[in-house]
C-alpha cells in the first residue's frame, strides 16, 4: 500500500525540473531575497488576484507577522477555530493577543459563522479563519460580521492553495491570506516556507520590514523585526510545483470524488458546499466507529491518520483559559470520529479501491 502521502513520486515526475532550477540558482550565488523569491511572490499574487504577495519562511510566520502588521497585540482578543493545527493559535499569541474560540460547522468543520458574533466583545480585533482540509470557510458571512464590527480578517490558508468560493480564492477576501508551503501541503516546498497575500499597501510595507529585519534595507531598522525570509531555493522549487497547481488540485478533487463514490453508504464523507471549491489537502471522513477503522486500516498496511485529536482548547498549552469538556462540543466530537486517508494526486485508482474496501469489510464486523 502506498503511504499517506507519496512525495517521493511527485519528485520523479519533476526532478530534472527541479535540478535545473536548484542548479541555476546555486550558480548565481544569490539565495536569499533573490529574483526566485520575487517572481513566485508576482505568480501567486496574480493568481489570487491581490496587490501584494510576499514570501516568508514558515506557515506559522505568515500567521504571526500578518496579525503583528495590523497592529494586535496585548489586551486584544482574535476569533478562532478550536478544530486546526497549533500553529494558528501559536501565532495570535506570538503578538500577545488571547485566543477567543468559536465552534465549528458539523459539515465542513470551519468556523461556524452563526455562533461568531456571541463571541465579540469590545477587546475583539480580528477574525481567523481556518480553512480546513481545504474547503473554504463562509467567507462571505465572515466578511459581513466583520465589517459590521469594524474587525480585521486573517485567512489561515494553510490548507487551500487554489480553493475557492463562488470563483474568488482563498486568501483573498481578507485583510491578508496566509499559506504555508510545509513539504506535505498541496503546494509544498522541500523545507519550510510560508507567504502572505493581501491588498493593502501600508500593510505590505509593514510585513516586508518585519520578516527582515524591521529594516527595508541599508543597514536602517526602523522596528524591532524577525528574520523571516522564504529563501531562493525553496522558491525555485516552489515555481516548478507552483505551475502545476491546477492540474495537482484537480487530480486530488478526483480522488475525492471516487472515494465519495465508494464509501458514501458507509461512512461521512467530505463536503463540497454550493459555490466552493474544495482541494482536498486532506481527504477526510467521519465515523463513530473511526478508532475501529483505524486499527483494521494498520492490520493491513494502510496508513491514515488523526486530524485532530484533541481540540485545541483542551490541550495542555491552552488550561489558562479555562475551557473544560463540553465547551465546543461540536469541535470535540468531530476529534474523536474524524479519520483522513491517503490523498495526493498521484495516488491511483487500485489504492482508492483498496482503502474503500477495507473500510466497508470492516464496518461489518
Amino acid at each position: 500500500m502506498k503511504p499517506m502521502i507519496d512525495l517521493k513520486k511527485q519528485y520523479a515526475e519533476i526532478k530534472d525540473e527541479i535540478l535545473h532550477v536548484v542548479n541555476e540558482i546555486l550558480e548565481s550565488s544569490q539565495y536569499v531575497l533573490g529574483k526566485r523569491v520575487s517572481d513566485l511572490e508576482t505568480g501567486i499574487r496574480d493568481y489570487h488576484g491581490v496587490r501584494e504577495a510576499i514570501g516568508v519562511a514558515s506557515g506559522t510566520d505568515a500567521l504571526h507577522l500578518a496579525i503583528k502588521s495590523l497592529g494586535i497585540g496585548t489586551g486584544d482578543e482574535v476569533i478562532t477555530s478550536p478544530f486546526t493545527f497549533f500553529a494558528t493559535v501559536e501565532a495570535i499569541l506570538y503578538t500577545g493577543a488571547k485566543p477567543v474560540f468559536v465552534d465549528i460547522d458539523p459539515d465542513t468543520y470551519n468556523v461556524d459563522p452563526l455562533l461568531l458574533e456571541k463571541k465579540i466583545t469590545k477587546h475583539t480585533k480580528a477574525i481567523l479563519p481556518v480553512h480546513i482540509f481545504g474547503h473554504p470557510a463562509d467567507m462571505e458571512k465572515i466578511m459581513d460580521i466583520a465589517a459590521a464590527n469594524s474587525l480585521k480578517v486573517v485567512e489561515d490558508c494553510a490548507q487551500s492553495f487554489g480553493a475557492s468560493l463562488h470563483g474568488k480564492k482563498t486568501g483573498s477576501f481578507g485583510d491578508a491570506g496566509c499559506f504555508s508551503f510545509y513539504p506535505s501541503k498541496n503546494l509544498g516546498a522541500c523545507g519550510d516556507g510560508g507567504m502572505v497575500v493581501l491588498n493593502n499597501q501600508d500593510i505590505a510595507d509593514a510585513i516586508k520590514m518585519l520578516r527582515n529585519h524591521g529594516s527595508r534595507g541599508g543597514y536602517r531598522h526602523e522596528c524591532i523585526g524577525y528574520n523571516s525570509r522564504l529563501d531562493e531555493i525553496q522558491a525555485g522549487i516552489l515555481q516548478v510545483k507552483f505551475r502545476k497547481i491546477d492540474e495537482y488540485n484537480g487530480r486530488r478533487r478526483e480522488n475525492a470524488h471516487m472515494y465519495n463514490r465508494l464509501l458514501a453508504d458507509s461512512v461521512v464523507c467530505p463536503v463540497e458546499l454550493p459555490g466552493a471549491v474544495h482541494v482536498y489537502h486532506q481527504y477526510t471522513i467521519r465515523s463513530p466507529r473511526r478508532d475501529h477503522i483505524q486499527q483494521k486500516l494498520k492490520e493491513q498496511g494502510i496508513p491514515s491518520v488523526v486530524y485532530y485529536p484533541i481540540p485545541l482548547h483542551l490541550q495542555k498549552a491552552m488550561e489558562y483559559l479555562g475551557h473544560r469538556e463540553g465547551s465546543f462540543p461540536m469541535a470535540e466530537r468531530v476529534s474523536k470520529e474524524v479519520l483522513s486517508l491517503p490523498m495526493y494526486p498521484e495516488l491511483e485508482a487500485a489504492d482508492i479501491h483498496c482503502v474503500a474496501d477495507a473500510i466497508r469489510a470492516c464496518l461489518k464486523e
